[in-house]
């Protein structure tokens, strides 16, 4: 009996939305087996010999991993960023690469609203004094009196930038890949960096990192005087010395961020008015459903010999 065409899936929140996207790949004949979300090279190397198809996680793809998988056709990546994967490796191989842009930039745009709201409402800290038996009045702003800039305006910038324009805000966007007649569809004022930083009370990341840090020093040097920042794109775009200074001398009234882990003797964690979470952008039922059921359709598409939906390689 010929063996079912194997399915590798080494992401921890496939399937545990409301889709089946696992079903969808069994009723094709396929079999879905789970390994380690880290990408151990030695704990895959089993499924990676018999796996067609290999729905990756965040971990690393390398090439030794590819060289592991002779009969890999495609690394459907469960989420957008692919700096991961060995792309090189993966061409040379003739292994199809995909991601599923769009798939949580609702999800991601919501939560950077969140750590905003949070930031400018004291949020976190006022539970804070209030479980200490303390009282404390302390001042916020509304959304809508804010200029808010955003760096960056590709899917989840857009996708904030019209969710504060709601809220009343005046929002800039600094975006050279994007045309200004892009931006202001969505009622976002097209801006230059220099403009952005000197305007906005509120500065917030959305674009893919460099080589170095965006937010440095000197970057933050530019900033309106008690801005507040928010990263929820790539921990990468931030030197977080630089940033926990800025708090520290208060030039920087706070720092939210969903993408950064500093470590407790870390500079950053003992700055003042900063809220971190752990990288909850994503993690909501409907974007894992979206990246599940993308992810899903492109292995598909691929074993049927189709065109893929979001290929980032041939």
């Amino acid at each position: 009996m010929e063996q079912p065409r194997t399915v590798l899936v080494t992401t921890r929140s496939f399937g545990s939305g409301d889709a089946g996207p696992a079903e969808q790949l069994r009723r094709a004949g396929l079999e879905v087996v789970h390994g380690d979300p880290d990408h151990r090279l030695p704990d895959l190397a089993e499924y990676l010999t018999r796996c067609v198809a290999w729905i990756a996680g965040v971990g690393p793809v390398t090439a030794d991993h590819l060289a592991a998988a002779p009969g890999l056709r495609i690394v459907a990546r469960y989420g957008v960023g692919v700096d991961a994967v060995d792309l090189a490796a993966a061409r040379a191989r003739g292994i199809r690469v995909t991601n599923t842009p769009g798939a949580n930039a609702r999800s991601v745009a919501e939560h950077t609203v969140a750590l905003l709201l949070a930031t400018l409402r004291h949020v976190a800290s006022g539970d804070r004094e209030v479980r200490a038996g303390r009282w404390p009045t302390r001042r916020g702003r509304e959304v809508g009196a804010l200029t808010v800039g955003l760096v960056g305006f590709g899917r989840v910038g857009e996708e904030v930038g019209g969710l504060l324009v709601c809220f009343g805000a005046e929002v800039l966007a600094h975006d050279p890949g994007r045309e200004p007649g892009e931006i202001r569809e969505v009622g976002v004022r097209p801006s230059t960096l220099d403009e952005l930083l000197a305007a906005a009370e509120v500065v917030s990341l959305h674009r893919p990192p460099g080589e170095r840090s965006l937010v440095d020093a000197g970057f933050l040097a530019r900033l309106r005087p008690g801005a507040i920042l928010l990263n929820t794109a790539r921990a990468a775009l931030v030197d977080p010395d630089a940033v926990a200074i800025a708090l520290e001398e208060g030039r920087l009234s706070a720092y939210g961020d969903d993408v950064t882990c500093p470590a407790p003797e870390d500079r950053l964690a003992g700055a003042p008015n900063t809220v971190f979470t752990p990288h909850l952008g994503a993690a909501t039922t409907e974007a894992i459903d979206r990246m599940g059921s993308i992810a899903a359709e492109e292995v598909l598409r691929t074993l049927r010999g189709e065109p893929a939906l979001h290929p980032v390689t041939p």
